[in-house]
């Protein structure tokens, strides 16, 4: 009876940090069938492996292996990778134990709560990242610098040049920035200056 309970426990944690936290923030169907596999695959051999003789050695052995796993089909973003940790804890906790006693619950609650206030896009709103392909090649980081304020309409905060091709006359950067509140007078930009940038 206190598997089944915290087997539900366990599916009432997934839910809300599948659906109730991520898909309504990010809409990315594939990880909820991934979080949902993952959290429930380890919940159940994890049961197992505490029902057994075997020890919670092997069971903490099992959460490294699937760290370690690079899903190779598709990239994921950071946040997500933080998803996936977090479904593996929840199905951890829960498995091990066996049972749902007063700390295994906060823990829980603290995992999804962590991912709730961590992810919640209120939090460092106006923080924006891109990668940029600029058809000019900056070799002077501060020019660089001013000219991307400028264009992105925000602060940079940090500029890594990855890339700069003297031949074909191109630069690929790095950009993270914060967004200001919009100018009511921009500089015209020339049409023969015209920068292409691609955002990926």
């Amino acid at each position: 009876m206190n598997q089944l309970l915290a087997v539900g426990v366990d599916l009432v944690a997934i839910g809300v940090l599948t659906f109730g936290i991520y898909f309504p923030r990010h809409h990315r169907r594939d990880l909820v069938v991934a979080f949902l596999g993952v959290n429930i695959g380890v919940l159940a051999v994890a049961l197992v492996l505490g029902s057994s003789t075997v020890g919670a050695g092997l069971g903490l052995g099992l959460f490294g292996v699937l760290s370690i796993i690079r899903l190779r089909s598709d990239e994921i973003a950071q946040h997500e990778v933080a998803y996936y940790f977090a479904a593996l804890a929840l199905g951890l906790l829960v498995g091990l134990g066996g049972s749902v006693d007063l700390l295994v619950g906060s823990l829980m609650v603290l995992i999804v709560g962590a991912l709730y206030v961590g992810d919640h896009p209120r939090l460092f709103r106006r923080y924006r990242h891109r990668t940029l392909q600029l058809d000019v090649a900056w070799t002077d980081e501060e020019s660089l610098r001013a000219h991307l304020e400028m264009v992105l309409n925000g602060r940079v905060v940090n500029l890594s040049i990855k890339h700069v091709d003297l031949v074909n006359d191109t630069t690929l950067a790095d950009v993270r920035y914060v967004v200001t509140t919009a100018s009511p007078h921009h500089a015209p930009v020339e049409p023969a200056r015209a920068e292409r940038m691609a955002v990926r």
